[in-house]
């Protein structure tokens, strides 16, 4: 008998670790309810996959088996479940974030003492991050590297007769959430990704920026798996193996457009490497600096931007598409953050620690790594990177279409003004849309401090 250990992978299919177990024997499915590591993600993202658990709960009984659920520690529920069936190994797939890694070297040391095997598998991402070299100076050079490495297709789902015949009554709960949550579960997650090959993919280069499109077409434009990969619905071979097949069987633009989504997938893979190496990648800058950031200590203009009223239309339409949905575009998630770390030039950490609270897409790895590069601490090749939120809007957001799906107030204002709006006079704003806000910091005035601030940290002043 073989336990496998669910962690942040609720689904049957394309899963690494458990096709190992079900190649070794037969498998008893578990799931500890850890509240200490589910704490640590924001309230919203922990609904979703814990959604997800009871849906992979179903599953198992369609396939005659179950889901044990117990709560506690997992290096004590785990050895106690490994005596109680006689299990020779417990297997699970291997994370990248401190603390799952020191919660797995405590489960391992604890099933060796209790003369238990285990096996831990790669499965989050496509390539290893011990496979690639330890750093590198930008993403071009990561992407050659891991390009080059072979990726194998997607886990089949172990057949019923590898699953053992339990019977479990205990359950996850289900705790209510503040946002509307997509369909849960792999199935979920695979529609979503059919409807994304069928309507999206081979348009995908030409319409990610397009924010109209985002408004007009959500589920065509971009392919909104972020939450499903994120919580481990669907495996990320299953997703790899989906847009190559694609590719294979297209030309020209088609393929070019498919082409940028897989390599928008190396994105996270890179995310991944950074934390496998750099296990403090939250906390601390990842590029060294000769001198100290001087960031901004101003919780007034921090509450502002997590409100959405910061006077700049793009960024409040982002942190208020963020705040209704639990998701932001990927095109205003760079402006909103672009915003507060530079010009605010309010620390980088801040704004992570906001998105883990508000994202259903809430990735540690992406998250903090993105923040970084968005910060002009992270992997970078540009020196100080500063998006200008008028220049934004006016090419990605062209009319307005975006900003007012979620700044009303801007509704009834030309679009080129909504585009201008933080260039206007106060007089003109006032009377124009006197219930919207004022921008909070000068356009130039944010812009120029920012340099000279990264300047000075860079010993360039």
């Amino acid at each position: 008998m073989q336990l496998f250990w669910h962690r942040r992978d609720p689904r049957t299919r394309d899963n690494a670790g458990l096709a190992a177990a079900a190649r070794s024997g037969t498998v008893v499915p578990v799931f500890v309810y850890d509240s200490g590591l589910l704490k640590t993600m924001g309230a919203r993202q922990r609904a979703l996959y814990l959604r997800h658990v009871k849906a992979l709960e179903g599953r198992y009984r369609e396939l005659d088996s179950d889901l044990i659920v117990r709560a506690g520690d997992p290096e004590e529920v785990l050895v106690d479940l490994a005596t109680e069936y006689d299990a020779d190994t417990v297997f699970y797939n291997t994370h990248y974030r401190a603390a799952r890694r020191n919660r797995q070297r405590a489960v391992e040391d604890a099933l060796a003492a209790a003369g238990v095997g285990t096996d831990a598998r790669t499965d989050l991402v496509l390539v290893g991050p011990e496979k690639l070299e330890r750093s590198y100076p930008n993403h071009s050079q990561f992407h050659d590297d891991w390009e080059a490495m072979p990726k194998r297709g997607p886990y089949a789902e172990p057949d019923a007769d590898a699953l053992a015949a339990v019977s479990d009554g205990t359950t996850v709960p289900e705790p209510e959430v503040d946002v509307e949550l997509p369909a849960v579960g792999y199935r979920g997650a695979r529609d979503r990704l059919d409807t994304f090959v069928d309507h999206g993919i081979t348009s995908y280069n030409d319409t990610r920026d397009d924010l109209r499109a985002a408004v007009e077409e959500p589920t065509h434009a971009v392919s909104r798996l972020s939450p499903y990969l994120a919580t481990g619905a669907i495996g990320i071979r299953e997703v790899w193996a989906t847009a190559s097949d694609v590719y294979d069987a297209v030309h020209g633009g088609e393929r070019r457009n498919v082409d940028k989504y897989r390599y928008e997938l190396s994105w996270r893979e890179q995310m991944y490497h950074l934390l496998y190496y750099n296990p403090d990648l939250a906390v601390s800058n990842y590029t060294s600096f000769p001198n100290e950031i001087e960031w901004r200590d101003d919780d007034a203009a921090f509450e502002a931007w997590t409100r959405g009223e910061t006077g700049y239309p793009l960024v409040d339409a982002g942190m208020r598409q963020l705040n209704r949905e639990g998701y932001v575009h990927n095109r205003p998630r760079q402006v909103v953050a672009s915003f507060l770390t530079k010009h605010l030039l309010i620390d980088w950490r801040r704004g992570a620690r906001y998105f883990t609270k508000q994202l259903l897409d809430h990735d540690y790895a992406s998250n903090h790594g993105g923040w970084q590069w968005i910060a002009s601490t992270g992997t970078d090749s540009v020196d100080v990177r500063i998006f200008d939120p008028v220049s934004q809007a006016s090419k990605y957001d062209e009319g307005a279409t975006y900003i007012r799906e979620y700044v009303p107030e801007l509704e009834g204002v030309p679009t080129e003004t909504v585009i201008e709006w933080p260039t206007l006079s106060r007089e003109e704003r006032a009377s124009l849309a006197p219930e919207y806000a004022h921008p909070i910091v000068d356009r130039n005035e944010g812009y120029e401090r920012a340099q000279r601030v990264f300047e000075r940290a860079l010993g360039k002043r």
